[in-house]
């Protein structure tokens, strides 16, 4: 297995996913260098308490009682105290997935040397993320701002011997864990509590999550888009490479070239497109996948940005030997980025949507059976084929689209308003991740209606195109009777992240 080193150069949204679907080991770093830097942050922070320095959540209380003192005796309890208070939260609890990303997101930033923290204690995420032990992270708590303090808190709170991880596919309490290893609990150092929680781990953990996810829609949807095409007898002549380069959006070009590619479309062909111009549901498809497409290179920025910043307070100078007091633990890129991804993504969802429409409507779909169904004209008064499917699309699409009112603008005032304006960051993210979930739903819908059509039509296809037709196969076959096809479409929801292009594409977009 593949290592990657955290604490060194920058990671990536694709190293974060890797570490989350454990495909890799993670390890800091070895040298000289690095080791100091760590050191002197603990070291400035032990010189501080010697000469009774005042220092925000260290010698103070947290938020709103930061005017209240902790005796110098009392500091060493803090971290600890601020773990146990914060042990509220509820909801559904993170998949193992998404909890790796968190724990992979938190220690990229502590790792980064401005927040004070121990080796050990780095040591120790590390070997949680290596050894597959990984706490069980409550999913709602968090306005996003002071970070995600209730959720990371799980984190907090198991490193000290007190909460629930998941080990071997079963959830243990993590004293349990460390006995079996032999292992002593982590004893948190006094501004490690708040360095492991006041940050934004938890939302731009999902976001990188998302990102992915929404990357693997917008192929997927270029694929359906192109076989629907084709079994509506549409007029391929709308992705034209001069008519799109009036329209200079890079990523709309982008599809278009993809859907020229897909179905194999030169210039002089001649079409036997009944309509002069498709429905906009295909003629503008590029115009809506685009949209995402354009976004990723700013959706990205600000995703690995916060991905690679120290993003708890104060932040310690192990150079300048300095308290930074600040705000870094708000959330408002990664709320910003989440809000707008889940109206790209609905949009795509609804896209999806409006082509399945045409496909089982025999008022619109050139020829096809009613209901896309494959049965015999004797059996055909029995059956309906993909006529439920169409319905559950439109009820998918309906609450996705109902996902998109942006989280952020529902910053709320909290903590004795301490925290009077937040970002709900992790609101954004967690809204994101249900839009794509619905879509993904659509996606697999689609992905065997499309598949359907082109059957019944008997259309002879790209190879690019049997690429997705037979990948769309391994788990759908054809409708001929009626059956329940949740299992089926389930399977291609989970099987979405594994969707790739065959390599000719690549090949020929280089060129």
């Amino acid at each position: 297995m593949q290592v990657l080193t955290v604490g060194e150069a920058a990671l990536t949204i694709e190293d974060i996913v890797a570490v989350a679907n454990n495909q890799c080991q993670v390890a800091l770093p070895q040298n000289v260098v690095w080791n100091k830097k760590i050191q002197q942050g603990v070291d400035f922070l032990d010189d501080l308490l010697k000469k009774e320095g005042v220092i925000y959540g260290v010698t103070t209380g947290y938020g709103d009682s930061c005017l209240i003192e902790v005796p110098i005796h009392q500091v060493n309890e803090l971290p600890l105290q601020l773990s146990r208070f914060h042990g509220c939260g509820l909801g559904e609890n993170l998949d193992v997935v998404t909890a790796r990303a968190v724990i992979i997101t938190r220690l990229c930033s502590l790792a980064r040397g401005f927040s004070g923290v121990s080796l050990s204690l780095l040591q120790r995420l590390v070997w949680m993320l290596n050894e597959n032990v990984i706490p069980v992270i409550p999913s709602e708590g968090s306005v996003g701002a002071s970070g995600d303090l209730t959720p990371l808190s799980y984190i907090a709170g198991a490193l000290v011997g007190e909460r629930d991880v998941y080990i071997h596919g079963d959830i243990q309490p993590i004293a349990k864990v460390y006995q079996s290893y032999q292992m002593a609990p982590v004893v948190l150092r006094p501004k490690e509590g708040l360095a492991l929680m006041n940050g934004t781990a938890v939302m731009t953990a999902i976001a990188c999550l998302n990102f992915k996810r929404a990357e693997q829609i917008s192929l997927a949807s270029t694929y359906i888009t192109a076989l629907n095409v084709l079994a509506l007898d549409g007029n391929a002549s709308h992705f034209d490479e001069v008519l799109f380069a009036q329209k200079p959006h890079v990523g709309q070009q982008h599809i278009a070239a993809q859907l020229r590619y897909f179905l194999a479309y030169q210039p002089d062909q001649t079409h036997q497109s009944p309509r002069l111009q498709d429905r906009y549901s295909l003629r503008c498809a590029p115009h809506v996948i685009g949209v995402f497409e354009d976004s990723k290179v700013w959706l990205r920025q600000f995703i690995e940005n916060e991905l690679n910043s120290s993003n708890d307070n104060p932040l310690i100078d192990p150079i300048e030997q300095r308290v930074l007091h600040g705000g870094h633990f708000y959330g408002g890129h990664i709320a910003q980025a989440m809000d707008s991804l889940k109206l790209m993504i609905a949009n795509i969802a609804d896209l999806m949507d409006r082509q399945i429409a045409q496909l089982v409507d025999q008022k619109m779909n050139h020829g096809l059976p009613r209901n896309l169904t494959g049965a015999t004209a004797e059996r055909l008064p029995l059956n309906h084929g993909f006529k439920a499917v169409q319905i559950a699309v439109s009820a998918w699409t309906a609450e996705a689209l109902k996902q998109t009112l942006p989280a952020s603008i529902f910053s709320r005032s909290t903590e004795c308003h301490n925290q009077d304006k937040v970002s709900m960051g992790t609101i954004a993210a967690r809204d994101a991740t249900r839009t794509i979930v619905l879509t993904e739903q659509v996606i697999a819908a689609l992905s065997c209606a499309a598949t359907q059509a082109i059957y019944l039509k008997n259309v002879i296809v790209s190879p690019e195109l049997q690429h997705f037709i037979d990948w769309t196969k391994k788990t759908f076959d054809y409708v001929i009777e009626d059956r329940p096809l949740q299992n089926e479409l389930q399977q291609l929801v989970d099987s979405l992240e594994n969707l790739e292009l065959l390599t000719q594409w690549e090949s020929h977009n280089a060129c």
